[in-house]
């Protein structure tokens, strides 16, 4: 595996401990919410692996590193439909050790044609959430941002195409728009492999979803990540499951 570390941090991004993720010219920055999809997403089996919506690149970057350290091939592709984001993620992977390994492109993803053929092992997104068309001062945040480009029914009729038979879809939604999502994927045939609330502290209510589903049958796991303990300090679950990629940790 490949362990460089970015030195010194630059700007206009965030330096992890494998990678520096550019995000200057896209809708969406570096969150928090994209480093708990990527670090905590199920690994596929098949090595193949399609991130929608892929803004800077963070998630393909991240599973990128976690692929590797299994030390065997994978290959993942990133699409976008916005092109300054395109164009920045593909940036960060041509800068990051797994260039050949990703491939981004500038696509819809309700349009999109994989011409090899072949499923994809995991299918990852960080979703548009906003139902009601809420309005953004940034066009590029508004489009990351309103399901009106992309509304979860029709995100889940085109991923049910795209996956292996024991695949993974993996998301991160609010909590409110998670019950809605889970209903839509529910009456579609989808199954629940594994869901975690996550809350900022403890004395705070769940205020994001993760979840893990499925096109055939599988035990569910639910669990809970707490970011923040009683002291304010980061908490050990959040810190074992991002530490390969913090600097801090």
């Amino acid at each position: 595996m490949i362990a460089s570390i970015p030195s010194p941090p630059r700007r206009g991004g965030f330096t992890f401990k494998q990678f520096f993720v550019g995000h200057d010219r896209c809708g969406m920055k570096v969150s928090t919410d994209g480093v708990l999809l990527g670090a905590w997403a199920p690994l596929p089996t098949t090595r193949r692996v399609l991130d929608i919506g892929t803004g800077s690149g963070l998630l393909s970057l991240m599973l990128a590193q976690r692929l590797d350290a299994e030390q065997a091939p994978f290959f993942i592709d990133a699409i976008d439909i916005d092109l300054a984001a395109v164009e920045q993620a593909r940036e960060n992977c041509a800068a990051s050790p797994w260039q050949s390994h990703l491939n981004v492109w500038q696509q819809d993803i309700l349009a999109w044609n994989d011409l090899s053929f072949e499923r994809y092992g995991l299918v990852i997104c960080n979703p548009p959430y906003f139902q009601n068309g809420k309005s953004y001062r940034d066009t590029q945040r508004e489009k990351a941002r309103d399901s009106s480009t992309l509304d979860h029914p029709a995100l889940l009729k085109q991923v049910a195409t795209l996956l292996t038979e024991e695949g993974y879809f993996s998301v991160i939604l609010p909590i409110q728009e998670a019950v809605q999502f889970t209903h839509y994927a529910r009456t579609t045939g989808w199954i629940l492999r594994q869901q975690c609330d996550v809350s900022e502290r403890t004395d705070m209510p769940a205020k994001r979803r993760m979840m893990t589903w499925r096109r055939c049958p599988t035990q569910s796991v639910t669990e809970h990540l707490v970011i923040r303990d009683e002291q304010g300090q980061y908490s050990t679950s959040f810190q074992r499951l991002t530490k390969e990629f913090y600097l801090a940790f």
